[in-house]
């Protein structure tokens, strides 16, 4: 059921004071926060933020539980008075499959299952080149993440109420790689104009539009079932999300040669992963260069493009700009310091 329905009088006018409780899976992670926050400042949702390692930040003033959500019975415990949930959860592809398998099996108990809206991602399309609707094929086959997601997609065919939502690439204030880790090599000048390999489609959605897609896809009626894309309509190449986010952050876009990049993947990156591992366990705060992983860079020249038509018409989207996006990313990361780290 929608829960737009279970808020209204019988006249189907909105009932003022009915809040209901929707439980947030991946609270404490980039878009699990945001979500919550957005459904805190509604008039219909009380969100339960879950998290698995640490309760949140006390500031935050939500209902909060902590639990281990690939265990079934921690679960079902989490899903009593829940109307809706909306799964967010990361991690490695273990957890990610895991959860999701104790989320749907859950729900399956429930005399009325809740709403699932879940996060899934454009990785689940794989190496498939071109333009991909939501019918095209889950290939799952560019890593363990990607074949990870697809198989929870798999899990949620058989769940009655679920919404899934494929997001590209999710950037914005707040969010680690797509605007942290990349503004600080744009900034290090380690990141620029890839030439050829940097042409691929970079399907770029704020993080705004995916907490709004969330919020949408809780509450509109009729379409249990269904799968939306969501990304820019026109993305750029990377090459151009590089150049325009360096000139955001105020550094002067460079070209990066392919002998650089050969440095940076098979050179730099092995040790500079080794010694992240590493700075962990050092009784003193240091942190070197991060590495620049061969994923990326792969990723960069994969020349597929999400088709969001569906996601426009039957949710309504509406996107950001690019460039207002850019512009609050790049407010978000110099107002960390020179580093563009959190201290």
């Amino acid at each position: 059921m929608p829960l737009v329905d279970a808020a209204q009088h019988p006249s189907g006018a909105p009932h003022p004071s009915v809040r209901q409780r929707i439980l947030v899976l991946g609270a404490g992670g980039f878009i699990g926060r945001r979500v919550v926050q957005r459904l805190g400042a509604s008039d219909w949702a009380l969100p339960v933020a879950a998290r698995h390692r640490a309760p949140l930040d006390p500031a935050i003033a939500v209902e909060t539980l902590q639990f281990d959500a690939t265990q079934p019975a921690a679960m079902q415990n989490a899903l009593h008075g829940v109307s809706g949930v909306v799964n967010c959860i990361a991690g490695d592809s273990r957890a990610i499959v895991a959860s999701a398998q104790a989320l749907f099996g859950a729900g399956l108990q429930l005399s009325t299952p809740p709403r699932i809206v879940h996060l899934s991602s454009m990785m689940v399309y794989g190496t498939a080149t071109g333009t991909a609707d939501e019918t095209a094929v889950l290939r799952g086959d560019w890593d363990d993440y990607s074949a990870a997601k697809t198989q929870v997609e798999q899990l949620a065919r058989s769940y009655p109420s679920v919404v899934q939502l494929r997001p590209g690439i999710v950037y914005g204030p707040g969010s680690p790689i797509w605007s942290g880790r990349i503004g600080r090599w744009l900034r290090q000048r380690r990141l620029g104009d890839l030439g050829v390999a940097g042409l691929g489609i970079c399907n770029l959605v704020h993080v705004d539009d995916v907490v709004e897609a969330v919020h949408r896809a809780l509450r509109m009626p009729g379409i249990d079932g269904e799968v939306f894309n969501l990304s820019l309509p026109a993305p750029p190449t990377w090459n151009d999300y590089f150049r325009r986010f360096a000139a955001a952050l105020g550094s002067s876009p460079v070209s990066i040669s392919h002998a650089r990049l050969m440095l940076e993947q098979y050179f730099l990156a092995p040790p500079l992963k080794v010694a992240e591992r590493l700075s962990s366990a050092l009784p003193f705060r240091w942190r070197p260069p991060e590495p620049i992983r061969p994923w990326l860079l792969r990723l960069c020249a994969h020349p597929l493009r999400l088709d969001v038509r569906k996601a426009e018409e039957v949710l309504g989207m509406r996107w950001m700009p690019l460039e207002q996006g850019l512009r609050q990313s790049a407010a978000w990361l110099l107002a960390r310091g020179p580093d563009g780290k959190i201290t």
